[in-house]
């Protein structure tokens, strides 16, 4: 499993995958991953708020 974190702020899943069925990712997977997970890290309120409107990601509260 591949989460984008920032202490105290947000975290993002990227990523998940058994290892019964692949056994890691590839170096440009994980590149690609890292960009993606610093735009969404990046991101803000505005930004968030129409991508959870749009379904492009769901948000989960702390405790949920």
């Amino acid at each position: 499993m591949l989460i984008a974190y920032r202490l105290g702020d947000r975290a993002v899943f990227m990523y998940g995958i058994a290892k019964s069925e692949r056994e890691n990712i590839d170096p440009d997977e994980l590149l690609t991953l890292r960009e993606i997970g610093s735009g969404w890290l990046e991101a803000n309120t505005e930004q968030l708020e129409l991508a959870v409107k749009e379904g492009l990601v769901k948000e989960i509260d702390y405790g949920n």
